[in-house]
C-alpha cells in the first residue's frame, strides 16, 4: 500500500517467532517499484524450480513429495489420510488493530460462531466476553460503558474486569448479587499493534503460539495497516491472497505493478511443511529465480518478507501481513499491514487514507469471484480437487493450503480441503438487526456501495467493511463532509451578496470567491466518495 504493494496478495519475507526460520530470511515486494527507488537484489541463489506444464490433466497434480522441516511427530493416520492433533480453540486470533478499538463503547465480534464483545475499562485495560448477558441473553455489545463498567442496556446489569456482576438495579438494596451471575471471558493479548484472543476455556494460553514478526520490531519499521470486513469464507480469503497468478490480470493497473501483460508461469519450491502450516519460494520463470518467501501459519496468518539491497549497499526489509479471522459461515475480517524499514519519499506525499481506499478497490475487484466461489463450495459440498484444475505453475500455496485443512479440519467447526470436506452442520444464522457499535454508526451514517446509497449494515459496501473500523478513515469522511457543507454555504452566502452589490469589482470578487467555495466542496465531495464508494468494472455494462 505505502509500498505501492497489492493488498490481495503478500509481497514480502516474514520471520515467525514459533516456528525455526533460521534457513528462510528473504521476501517479496513488488519487481522494479518506483515507489522504492531502487532494483531489488536476488538474495537467493542455487532456487529448485518447478517448471510450467501445459497438460492440464498432469497439472493438476501437485507435487506432493515431503518438503524440509516435515514434522509429522502429532501426525497419526485416519483412515487412509494423515491427520494431526488440533483444536481450533487452542489458537490466538487476531480482534482488531488496537489503535482503533473505540475508547467509549463496547465492540462486538466474532470467531467462527462464537460471538465476542471488546472493550476498554476506565484504565485502558482491555477485557473480552462473551457477548451474551447472563440474564436474558442480550448483546452486550449493544451496551454502554459506565465508569469503565460494562453495562447491558436491556436491563442494566453492569460488569467489571473479571466478568462480575457488579450492579442490578432490580434487586432490593440489601441483597448480594450471588457469584454465579457473571459473563464468561476471554484471554486477550495486544501485540506490535493487533489485540488478539485466545478462544480455549479449559486450556490456558500459550504464549509459544502468539504471533510475533520480526520485521516490524526493527528499528525504523513503518506500516500502513488497514481492517477489512468480507462477504466470504476465511479459506477462500486466505487462497485469494496467497495467490500470485491472479494480480496482474484482476489488478491490472490498480497500482504501480499490477499489469495484464506480465501474467505469466510462476516457479515454486515448498520448503517446509509442518501440522502449523507451510513455507517456500516463489518467483516469476521469466526471471529465472525466486526471491520471494510466502509463510502461512495457524490459524490464519500469512506473510510475505523480502531484503532488499539499494545503491549503497544498504539491506532494507519489507513484509506484506494478512491477519485472517473466520468471523461465521461465508463472512471474514481481515488486518492487512504492508510495511519496511525504508519508505519512499513519493508515497509520503500521499495521505494514509488515500492507501486504505485503494486496499478497498482491491477487495472489490476480487469480491463477485470470491462470493460465488464462496457460494459454489456451499452447494457442491465436495473437495476441492473435485472442483479445481490447479496448476503447478500458479496455485501451489492454494493446493498447500487445502491440503493443510486435510490434516487439521477435523479440529474445526467445519472446513473444505483438498480431498476432505466437513461442511456447516447448522446454516447461519441471518441478524436482521446487526448490534453494537458498528450497527449504530452505520445506521446513523449514509454508507455508498455498488448498489446506491446504503444506510444499514451490508458487507457489500465499502463504508461498512471499513470505514467504519477505521478511526482514520471514519474522521477523514467527517471532516470532509463537514468542509463540504461548509463551503457549499460558503459559496450560497456569497452568490447572494454579489446579486445584492452595487460595485462591479465587489461582484466580481464575491462570484470569484464563491466560485472557489464550490471547488472546494467538490473536491471534498470526491474525497468522500473515495472512501465510501465502490469500485465498479469499466467494461461491465449496467
Amino acid at each position: 500500500m505505502a509500498l505501492s504493494l497489492s493488498p490481495c496478495f503478500p509481497h514480502t519475507t516474514y520471520l515467525s517467532k514459533p516456528l525455526s526460520t533460521s534457513k528462510l530470511t528473504t521476501t517479496s515486494v513488488s519487481f522494479n517499484n518506483p515507489l522504492l527507488g531502487f532494483k531489488p537484489v536476488n538474495l537467493r541463489n542455487n532456487q529448485v524450480r518447478c517448471h510450467a506444464v501445459t497438460d492440464l490433466k498432469s497439472a493438476s497434480s501437485l507435487d506432493q513429495s515431503k518438503g524440509e522441516g516435515d514434522d509429522r511427530s502429532e501426525e497419526k493416520s485416519k483412515g487412509d489420510r494423515i491427520v494431526a492433533d488440533y483444536n481450533w480453540t487452542e489458537e490466538w486470533y487476531p480482534l482488531y488493530l488496537t489503535k482503533d478499538v473505540p475508547d467509549d463503547a463496547p465492540l462486538g465480534l466474532t470467531v467462527f460462531d462464537r460471538q465476542l464483545v471488546l472493550y476498554k475499562d476506565g484504565n485502558g485495560v482491555l477485557h473480552c466476553y462473551q457477548d451474551r448477558c447472563p440474564h436474558r441473553l442480550a448483546k452486550l455489545s449493544e451496551g454502554q460503558l459506565i465508569d469503565g463498567r460494562l453495562e447491558c442496556l436491556y436491563h442494566g446489569w453492569q460488569f467489571e474486569g473479571n466478568g462480575k456482576c457488579v450492579k442490578i438495579p432490580q434487586i432490593p438494596a440489601d441483597a448480594k448479587i450471588p457469584r454465579s451471575v457473571c459473563v464468561k471471558t476471554y484471554d486477550v493479548k495486544e501485540s506490535q499493534g493487533v489485540v488478539w484472543v485466545w478462544m480455549s476455556q479449559t486450556t490456558p494460553p500459550n504464549p509459544e503460539k502468539l504471533p510475533w514478526f520480526e520485521n516490524f520490531a526493527r528499528p525504523g519499521f513503518q506500516d500502513t495497516s488497514t481492517i477489512h470486513e468480507l462477504p466470504y469464507d476465511h479459506s477462500i480469503l486466505l487462497e485469494n491472497l496467497m495467490d500470485p497468478a491472479h494480480i496482474p490480470i484482476s489488478h491490472d493497473r490498480t497500482d504501480w505493478t499490477a499489469k495484464r501483460e506480465d501474467a505469466q508461469a510462476l516457479l515454486f519450491e515448498v520448503t517446509e511443511r509442518t501440522d502449523r502450516g507451510f513455507a517456500g519460494w516463489w518467483g516469476k520463470e521469466k526471471d529465472g529465480s525466486m526471491p520471494n518467501f510466502l509463510r502461512f501459519d495457524a490459524p490464519c496468518v500469512l506473510q510475505n518478507n523480502r531484503e532488499l539491497v539499494d545503491k549503497d549497499g544498504e539491506k532494507h526489509y519489507f513484509t506484506g501481513l494478512f491477519l485472517c479471522r473466520p468471523t461465521g459461515q461465508g463472512k471474514s475480517m481481515l488486518i492487512v499491514r504492508f510495511g519496511g524499514t525504508k519508505r519512499s519519499p513519493l508515497a509520503k506525499l500521499f495521505p494514509k487514507w488515500y492507501f486504505h481506499q485503494n486496499a478497498s478497490k482491491v477487495f472489490e475487484q476480487d469480491m463477485g469471484f470470491l462470493s460465488s466461489q464462496n457460494e459454489v463450495l456451499m452447494k457442491e459440498k465436495v473437495p476441492t480437487k473435485e472442483l479445481y484444475i490447479n496448476l503447478k505453475s500458479s496455485d501451489t500455496w492454494v493446493a498447500e493450503y487445502r491440503k493443510w485443512m486435510d490434516k487439521v479440519g477435523h479440529g474445526m467447526p467445519y472446513y473444505f480441503g483438498h480431498s476432505t470436506l466437513s461442511p456447516p452442520k447448522l446454516p447461519a444464522v441471518v441478524e436482521h438487526a446487526p448490534a453494537g457499535l458498528i450497527a449504530g454508526v452505520s445506521a446513523s451514517s449514509p454508507a455508498k456501495g455498488g448498489i446506491g446509497t446504503m444506510h444499514t449494515p451490508n458487507l457489500a459496501n465499502r463504508y461498512f467493511r471499513h470505514v467504519i473500523h477505521c478511526k482514520g478513515c471514519s474522521s477523514v469522511v467527517k471532516a470532509f463532509t463537514a468542509w463540504k457543507n461548509g463551503l457549499s454555504a460558503a459559496a450560497l452566502v456569497l452568490t447572494a451578496l454579489a446579486i445584492l452589490a452595487s460595485s462591479r469589482q465587489w461582484k466580481t470578487f464575491l462570484l470569484l470567491s464563491a466560485t472557489l467555495c464550490l471547488g472546494g466542496a467538490y473536491a471534498c465531495s470526491t474525497a468522500v466518495a473515495m472512501n465510501t464508494t465502490n469500485f465498479i468494472r469499466v467494461h461491465r455494462r449496467l
